[in-house]
């Protein structure tokens, strides 16, 4: 029989998803025999098709209704009253979904769904909607796949499409919102030159503006600027310096709302050198200033070994050349650090370490970064991003299938949790159609500056990294912050990074190297075919990871649980569905009580009543120590091109010696880039963890939010979902009490 879907599919009639929802309903009143589940269902099937075979299908309330019917008549009322319960929780999403005014042909999730209609589905001249998900992603495949040959534009439009719907694969959000429309600009990140003249300051402003306009983080060195006070020759004046200068970066960003109604953010970067350095660590002190800038400090290695050895530091002039003072490199370093133990600014970026590896050093040197900082670039240059996600990356190992069916249900009614491992063909395929999607973005996009084309063109440069690797870590049981976790990151990301590198090369054959490939790192390694001066980048993922339901970037879960508002007034508990079927592996743990109980923490390491296997598996950002943060960072820095974006976090009783710890152990471990948020360390913070009907448990931040200040989050709306307070950080609405977010 086939079964008629509430979004329109067609499927067939599986036993064993009648099964699992039987039992997921038996196991939440305590019930624990899914034998008993399955000669539920089988009766259940046999019945539909006798009053429903005639027409060969039947619909989904259908099945539901005559699973209720058996229940009842065998006086299961206990599940019967769950299951119930369960498919009327799954109504209101569906009644939620449609009020959208969605059409839903994928099966989205309704915080998916929600981002998607906010951000990236097309809308008619009232503002209306007037596509389908389904149709969003035939859209951008199909825009990107006319960068291919005519004769295989339909076959790579099927591929491009296929990993989006699958959910394994999303390109960054400009792309989602702007292929095939009139706004065919495509990147999410840009770095323009700042120079050290009056005309070229406000020509670059002039020019960043307007990649803002077309949507689009900028960054920018401010390392050329003559410092503070400064002799300026064609005036009888003294220079401004550059952290007077943020103030017109952050002003125009105030003005210019980027697509999709999210205004820019900035990145600027100081060398550690300036004269003006120590004004730039302190310059977001008071967390009220400079709302859209953020800002790092461009740190050298021999800067590092002056700090380890307690050295003098010289100040330079960028002007003259000259050294103007001689500071304690310790010192400096130690007023970095207490800025970022008491707000989390500034970050820090490894200068040596990211020009030791660019690509094309005879093009020019990469002096600083995106807004988030995993992508180094040259000025006036762009790079396109994209993440797959790791999490449908996971099958069934050989040992499940080489059980009996018995000896199956035997092992998952013992509490035994089946292996599974890492799909490496699925993985291998998504990577290669990846990097042609990509690729394609780059010759597809349309840039709003033709320098910046130029250069991009160039370079050819593409970002792809992965998100959703706390929900793969958590699917193979292996701790976050276990030694077995790092390794696994390291294998996982030299995969992805050889299989990009070698599909890379296979589209230089079949489409031309990019351009600067001659002179390149790629060349004096022998490579003969490069399509792109850089493959691989870990961004923070921020919608998209939400569009794929999957967990941010690498990092790991900030939550476990927390509290959903339902129709305007019920606090429900919603549990990390991997956690709760990890729990309902263990005869009798299960309750709503305990479901409850985790709601209200968050974290479950204080709940011993849960075995200590799973406790160790399910370990939440604030549970794993700084160390093992910046390990992780290390692990995937590795095997990635261009940059890896991650926060680490520190309790709230960490000091600024801890703070320096991470600081030396990431320089260590060659990070090209740092950020550090204490817990509790800004007077208003806006992540939630183990949020109850009105009373939030812990805080922290990630690396999108860590840097909004106090002013932004005045005026604040209510989640739809959970009924939280949404902060507004850099344009982008978001809860972090349920994860809802709207922003591009």
């Amino acid at each position: 029989m086939k079964v008629l879907k509430r979004n329109e599919k067609v499927q067939e009639l599986d036993l064993e998803k009648v099964t699992d929802s039987i039992f997921l309903a038996a196991q939440d009143v305590g019930g624990t025999d899914k034998k008993l589940a399955q000669m539920i269902a089988q009766e259940v099937i046999e019945r539909l098709k006798k009053q429903y075979g005639r027409i060969k299908s039947v619909s989904s309330a259908e099945i539901g209704d005559m699973v209720e019917r058996i229940l009842l008549e065998k006086t299961h009322y206990k599940t019967a009253k769950a299951y119930i319960l369960n498919r009327e929780k799954k109504r209101q999403v569906e009644a939620s979904k449609r009020a959208l005014g969605v059409n839903d042909d994928v099966g989205l999730s309704l915080n998916a769904l929600m981002v998607a209609k906010e951000k990236y589905l097309r809308r008619d001249g009232e503002g209306e909607v007037v596509e389908t998900v389904g149709g969003m992603f035939d859209r951008t495949a199909q825009f990107l796949a006319s960068a291919e040959k005519p004769a295989k534009r339909k076959e790579w439009q099927a591929q491009f499409s296929k990993v989006m719907k699958e959910q394994r694969f999303m390109p960054g959000g400009r792309t989602l919102a702007n292929s095939g429309t009139a706004n065919n600009q495509l990147a999410n990140c840009f770095v323009m030159p700042m120079p050290d003249d009056i005309e070229g300051i406000f020509e670059s402003l002039k020019e960043s503006s307007i990649l803002k306009k077309y949507g689009g983080g900028v960054g920018f060195t401010f390392g050329h600027i003559r410092p503070k006070d400064d002799k300026v020759s064609t005036t009888s004046g003294a220079a401004c310096g550059p952290v007077a200068l943020m103030q017109l970066v952050n002003d125009a960003s105030d003005i210019y709302l980027q697509a999709g109604k999210r205004r820019s953010g900035n990145m600027v970067t100081l060398p550690i050198t300036h004269p003006d350095i120590i004004d730039f660590i302190h310059c977001k002190e008071s967390g009220y200033n400079y709302p859209h800038i953020n800002f790092s400090i461009a740190i050298t290695n021999k800067f590092i070994e002056a700090v380890k050895g307690n050295k003098e530091w010289e100040l330079i002039n960028p002007r003259t050349g000259r050294v103007t003072t001689k500071v304690s490199a310790r010192g400096l370093m130690e007023e970095a650090a207490r800025m970022a133990w008491k707000n989390g600014d500034p970050g820090l970026i490894f200068i040596d370490e990211i020009e030791k590896y660019n690509p094309t050093p005879h093009v020019g040197p990469l002096e600083t970064v995106n807004l988030c900082g995993e992508q180094p670039l040259l000025s006036y240059e762009a790079c396109n991003l994209g993440s797959i996600n790791l999490a449908v990356h996971v099958k069934e190992s050989q040992i499940k299938n080489s059980l009996p069916a018995d000896a199956a249900h035997q092992a998952s009614q013992a509490g035994q949790i089946l292996k599974l491992d890492i799909d490496y063909k699925k993985l291998e395929e998504t990577v290669r159609i990846a990097t042609r999607m990509l690729d394609d973005v780059v010759s597809v996009c349309e840039y709003p500056l033709k320098q910046v084309a130029d250069t991009v063109h160039g370079n050819r440069k593409i970002g792809l990294g992965v998100m959703g690797w706390a929900d793969m870590l958590v699917k193979l049981h292996v701790p976050y912050d276990s030694d077995k976790a790092l390794k696994l990151a390291e294998e996982v990301m030299q995969f992805v990074q050889k299989i990009g590198h070698d599909e890379s090369e296979k589209l230089g054959k079949e489409k031309g190297n990019f351009p600067n490939f001659k002179g390149s790192s790629w060349q004096k390694k022998g490579y003969k075919h490069f399509r792109n001066a850089t493959v691989t980048t870990i961004a923070p993922t921020g919608t998209i990871s939400m569009m794929a339901g999957a967990s941010s970037g690498i990092e790991p879960h900030f939550a476990l649980a927390y509290f959903r508002k339902s129709m305007g007034q019920y606090n429900l508990p919603e549990v990390n569905n991997d956690l709760v079927k990890a729990i309902k592996h263990v005869n009798g743990l299960y309750s709503s009580d305990l479901m409850d109980e985790i709601a209200r923490t968050g974290s479950i390491q204080q709940l011993v009543k849960i075995p200590k296997e799973i406790r160790e598996t399910f370990v939440t950002a604030m549970d794993i120590k700084p160390e093992t943060h910046v390990k992780m960072l290390a692990s995937f820095q590795k095997y990635t091109d261009n940059a890896v974006s991650k926060t680490i976090n520190l309790p709230s009783d960490a000091t600024v010696e801890d703070v320096m710890n991470v600081y030396m152990m990431a320089a260590d471990l060659k990070c090209k880039g740092i950020t550090v948020y204490r817990d509790k360390s800004r007077g208003e913070q806006v992540l939630n963890v183990g949020t109850s009907a009105n009373q939030p448990v812990r805080q922290s931040e990630n690396s999108e939010s860590r840097r909004s200040s106090k002013s932004e989050n005045q005026n604040k709306e209510l989640c739809p979902e959970c009924g939280n307070k949404l902060a507004l950080e850099e344009g982008c609405k978001k809860c972090y009490g349920c994860g809802y977010s709207v922003c591009g």
